[in-house]
């Protein structure tokens, strides 16, 4: 049958490769194995990390959920170009951004699942397993909906196009389109449904903004596209795929109206704490200048403030500038910025100052560190597979031979 054919030959060809590929995927499999010991580590304390206290419930984990959650949302800055717009030098790559978009969803999904320390007990939110998932009162439910939804649209549309590929027949456009139009607003909806999860708490005032969800989405096209412009040229230069500068540009030139608004959001915020004065205040003075002498946030949100700006002038440069170092550098500076305003910046005010008024600050420790190193390594370690895949496609080298069957 092809589709067996068709998963023997995906096991070697994602089993065959150089020594760079061999290292990197070694790499990244040490990282998952040191994440696992991490979380053993936690999880056989039954408390949660070590860092945390009765003030402060959420750590860093948390705060790459929400991060991770744009970076799979911003696949969408690669499907309506390509598929909305027919810019034919981003269709070409656009399966690509399908494919970081389902390996960044299992990254939110792990980060999610260390962060609760018990991951026998998401039962409790699958109805045919007798749990109860609450819609549609729970945001947390809606979460799990949407996230699932857009991560089975996503990993269906990859298989069938590689598929496809492999057999050489034409992808039925009636099938596969419909579901990358559907992704759409199923990628704006994951990221506004995680961003209702926190602008819903009414008694913590650091998060109920009402624009905390058009923010989320403005950082979600800055951090996205950024890692998925590095990773495109790395598949160019490894795995001999065509990918157009034009392509790359025009993903940076979305990506600066992003910024732009990114920054002109967060800035509306500060002006409204700042000039109202109310005591509502005190989780963003605590970010931008300290509270009461507690000043570890400062350098955080000041450092991811200047390399958003620094960014900013880069990428409104490419338009004279077109220089492919420069824009790699704009990337890493605004994945970066992104991961520390959407993460730890992020959480750690909103629990500050506490129910009772005391400042209990938050720094995550090294077995965090480690474990949210192995859920990041997981997805790159997907997203490395499938792409291996896809350039197999692409080369000619995993292909169906009727001649073998």
């Amino acid at each position: 049958m092809k589709i067996v054919r068709f998963i023997v030959d995906s096991i070697k060809e994602i089993c065959k490769g150089g020594l760079p590929y061999y290292a990197w995927v070694g790499f990244l499999l040490f990282l998952i194995i040191l994440g696992a010991w991490g979380y053993y580590h936690e999880f056989t304390r039954e408390l949660g990390p070590e860092s945390l206290e009765q003030h402060i419930i959420w750590p860093i984990y948390i705060g790459n959920f929400a991060f991770f959650v744009g970076v799979a949302a911003a696949a969408v800055l690669l499907v309506i170009p390509a598929y909305v717009y027919h810019f034919q030098a981003i269709k070409e790559i656009a399966i690509y951004g399908e494919i970081m978009a389902f390996s960044a969803i299992v990254m939110v999904l792990g980060s999610i699942m260390v962060d609760v320390g018990r991951a026998d007990r998401f039962w409790h939110l699958l109805p045919f397993l007798g749990g109860i998932l609450n819609l549609p009162a729970s945001m947390l439910s809606w979460d799990v909906v949407v996230l699932n939804g857009y991560m089975i649209l996503n990993i269906v549309i990859a298989i069938y196009l590689i598929y496809k590929g492999y057999t050489g027949e034409h992808p039925n456009k009636k099938f596969y389109i419909p579901l990358i139009l559907l992704s759409i607003p199923f990628a704006i909806s994951i990221h506004t449904v995680t961003a209702f999860i926190f602008n819903g708490l009414g008694g913590r005032p650091y998060w109920n903004s009402a624009i905390l969800a058009p923010r989320f989405l403005a950082s979600a096209f800055c951090s996205g596209p950024s890692l998925m412009i590095i990773a495109l040229q790395i598949i160019r230069r490894y795995g001999g795929i065509k990918v157009q500068d034009v392509a790359l540009f025009k993903i940076a030139e979305i990506m600066a109206y992003a910024m732009f608004f990114n920054l002109f959001l967060f800035g509306a915020e500060v002006f409204k704490e700042y000039y109202t004065g109310s005591v509502h205040m005190a989780p963003m003075e605590y970010l931008m200048q300290g509270l009461h002498g507690h000043n570890k946030m400062v350098p955080w949100i000041w450092t991811a403030i200047t390399l958003d700006i620094t960014a900013f002038l880069i990428f409104i440069s490419l338009r004279n500038i077109r220089s492919i170092k420069l824009l790699n550098i704009g990337c890493v500076l605004i994945f970066i910025a992104v991961w520390i305003e959407k993460g730890h910046a992020f959480i750690t005010p909103g629990f500050i100052p506490g129910v009772l008024g005391e400042i209990h600050e938050y720094t995550p420790n090294l077995v965090e560190m480690i474990v949210s190193l192995g859920v990041f390594a997981l997805g790159l370690l997907l997203f490395t597979i499938f792409s291996k895949l896809v350039i197999g496609i692409e080369t000619g080298r995993l292909k169906y031979n009727k001649e073998t069957n």
